[in-house]
């Protein structure tokens, strides 16, 4: 700065204030640009965030951005960031809970304004001056969590299938053992399926199982040629749409014999369409309330638990007709 001082015949600050955005007058700035130009100066955004201590820079801890949901994330959280002049950190941790801790670390050391975090690992260490955000997870009353509805969604499976004329249906989850908001899904679609009156049965697998073993559940329940279920509640939209290549190769009409909803909202690849009728999750403002609530003050009186509303959305999977049953 102040070879670009000297260069531009001006005085310190006034070089400071030009490269801050601050106001000067316009000869004093024009002259100043053109030094900057000259020299190839650029500004060490890190050294005047320590000055200030604040980087301007968020981590943001995902398994991958190979799952449509966790790049949808990816996606929004960063255009979040980007509103607000803020830059992105992002650490895929391919569900490895020491990874996890040593980007939390990692982040720490880099003084990040604050940490978003959708993880795995339930002995995860964040220093309490950290600012941080779960999704998804609870992890104590000082750290709020940001999620769908997973109750009201699963709820909202149970009375679509039913008001789409199914009886029988089946709930499939494969996903962590890992006490989430998530697991809400099972609960709410029970509820459901008791108030509408459905006769339900469920298989359930945890992470690192065998899809093959949700084929052989549905063989074993076909007689005659015909599924005993009309329809099937998949905990995501992944497990959804290899359920519904599993039906096919069963000889299973979807949606005319058996009635399929995933949960996400996932879309196929440039398009609008959703690849199964699916609880839609709300990324953009799941996205939006994580980094406002990271970026404000007073994160202590920020409440533990934030849930954001969820809708039906049709994909094809489904009749989606009301029928008198």
């Amino acid at each position: 700065m102040k070879d670009v001082a000297r260069e531009a015949g001006v005085a310190l600050g006034t070089v400071s204030k030009v490269v801050n955005g601050l106001p000067v007058g316009d000869s004093y700035r024009i002259r100043v640009e053109e030094a900057i130009k000259k020299l190839h100066y650029q500004v060490n955004s890190y050294a005047q965030g320590l000055k200030a201590n604040k980087t301007y820079t968020v981590a943001l801890l995902l398994p991958n951005t190979q799952e449509p949901f966790f790049a949808s994330l990816a996606y929004h959280i960063n255009l979040a960031l980007l509103k607000r002049k803020y830059r992105m950190l992002l650490c895929c941790t391919d569900f490895d809970l020491s990874q996890e801790q040593e980007y939390v670390t990692m982040a720490q050391q880099n003084k990040v304004d604050g940490i978003i975090g959708l993880t795995y690992n339930p002995n995860l260490v964040v220093e309490e001056n950290t600012p941080f955000v779960a999704i998804d997870r609870s992890m104590g009353p000082k750290i709020p969590c940001v999620a769908s509805d997973n109750f009201a969604g699963g709820q909202l499976a149970a009375e679509k299938l039913a008001d789409f004329g199914c009886r029988r249906v089946a709930f499939l989850r494969i996903g962590s053992s890992l006490n989430n908001e998530p697991n809400k899904r099972r609960a709410g679609f029970e509820n459901g399926c008791l108030s509408r009156g459905l006769s339900c049965e469920m298989k359930i697998l945890n992470d690192g199982e065998s899809y093959e073993e949700f084929e052989k559940f549905l063989a074993a329940h076909i007689r005659d040629g015909r599924l005993a279920f009309d329809g099937i509640f998949c905990v995501t939209d992944g497990l959804a749409h290899c359920v519904i290549k599993m039906l096919r190769r069963l000889d299973q009409r979807v949606p005319e014999d058996v009635q399929v909803i995933g949960f996400d909202g996932i879309r196929y690849f440039g398009s609008e369409e959703y690849i199964c009728s699916t609880i839609v999750q709300p990324v953009p403002d799941i996205a939006e309330m994580c980094v406002e609530l990271l970026l404000q003050e007073n994160m202590p009186s920020k409440p533990p638990l934030i849930c954001l509303p969820v809708t039906y959305g049709d994909g094809g999977t489904t009749l989606n007709e009301y029928r008198e049953v």
